[in-house]
């Protein structure tokens, strides 16, 4: 359960949230203030304990009352991940009590890099030696949470002369990084969500989360995408919650598939925490890529059956702002990466192999 303070506040500034009016800047230390960032993170570490399923429960907790929240709470929490499974133990220290107190935020570039991971694209900025480290170029289109007044940023970088890619965090701080505005999305517009462009970033080792991407990246990845279906779940249960709110006489035609997605919807979050916590998806993520695809699909199911429980009510300002919001939150859900396109790509390529 998310601390009462933190839902009336998310509940009063959701359609804010979502279209730009609210400060982007207080989403994430309301969710600090709030401990949904320790959660999942070892006590020994600042943490609350537990393990990721928790810190999934926390984000869809998050999204039942704004998806824009969720989303940098989403990637707030990947980046610490990483910072858990690196083995850098000194970047760890520097950066998780900042990261874990919301007076840094960290974003998780890693986007593009779990598309490079399935060949489906090239990776976006590459590296020439220096003495101490690499010197970078090149460009992220879209990053969410880089918040202006301070983050660090996890990417994936080529090495312009060969050898395995590597994963590196990079602080704002950095001369040569320039971050453009924030991009003009349909909704979730107080995310912080913007490019990042490299000229000639100087960066020394010490920012070295991983040296070996293809060996990083399939480890974080079920934790990265497991972390990002709480989103979808908490989606899914605000709007079947709405569904049950709305049926009276004249709708208990709709009970029956209120019933079943409610089914569906909890029998993918077992299915999805059961094979987190057995390690099955670091072996084998086509299980979780088709999690990921159902529970985006039950939101979308869910959301318009509170369509047609809301009827006529959907339509008005007055009563359907919600709706509307999370209509809205509901289209976004499939293409956040990776997207549901380039999911079922992959599941076509293993099926083929």
């Amino acid at each position: 359960m998310l601390d009462p303070i933190l839902s009336r506040w998310l509940d009063v500034q959701a359609q804010a949230l979502d279209v730009g009016s609210c400060d982007p800047q207080e989403v994430l230390p309301r969710l600090a203030e709030a401990n949904v960032l320790r959660i999942g993170v070892p006590k020994d570490l600042g943490g609350l304990g537990g393990d990721v399923t928790g810190a999934i429960e926390a984000i869809a907790d998050v999204a039942s009352h704004s998806l824009a929240s969720a989303f940098v709470c989403w990637g707030q929490r990947s980046f610490i991940e990483y910072l858990l499974q690196s083995p850098n133990q000194r970047l760890r220290e520097q950066l998780l009590p900042d990261l874990l107190s919301g007076k840094l935020a960290g974003a998780t570039g890693l986007s593009n890099a779990m598309k490079f991971l399935s060949g489906i694209e090239s990776l976006q900025i590459s590296a020439e030696p220096t003495d101490d480290g690499w010197n970078l170029n090149g460009r992220l289109h879209w990053v969410t949470n880089l918040r202006k007044n301070g983050f660090v940023v996890a990417a994936a970088i080529e090495h312009a002369q060969g050898g395995a890619p590597f994963i590196l965090a990079i602080p704002d701080s950095v001369s040569g990084l320039q971050r453009s505005r924030d991009l003009e999305l349909l909704g979730l517009q107080s995310s912080n969500t913007a490019a990042l462009g490299f000229e000639a970033v100087e960066l020394s080792r010490d920012w070295l989360l991983h040296d070996d991407a293809r060996k990083f990246l399939p480890a974080v990845r079920p934790a990265f995408l497991g972390l990002q279906c709480g989103m979808s779940i908490g989606l899914a249960r605000r709007s079947l919650a709405e569904v049950a709110n709305h049926l009276g006489s004249s709708r208990t035609v709709l009970r029956e598939e209120l019933e079943v997605l409610r089914t569906s919807l909890e029998q993918a979050v077992n299915d999805l925490k059961k094979g987190l916590l057995s390690g099955r998806f670091g072996t084998e993520p086509v299980p979780l890529f088709r999690l990921r695809i159902a529970l985006a699909e039950i939101a979308a199911s869910a959301v318009q059956l509170e369509l047609q429980a809301s009827g006529g009510k959907a339509y008005l300002t007055a009563h359907g702002s919600g709706f509307a919001r999370r209509w809205r939150e509901s289209a976004f859900v499939p293409i956040v990466t990776p997207s549901l396109v380039q999911l079922r790509t992959e599941l076509n390529r293993q099926a083929n192999l």
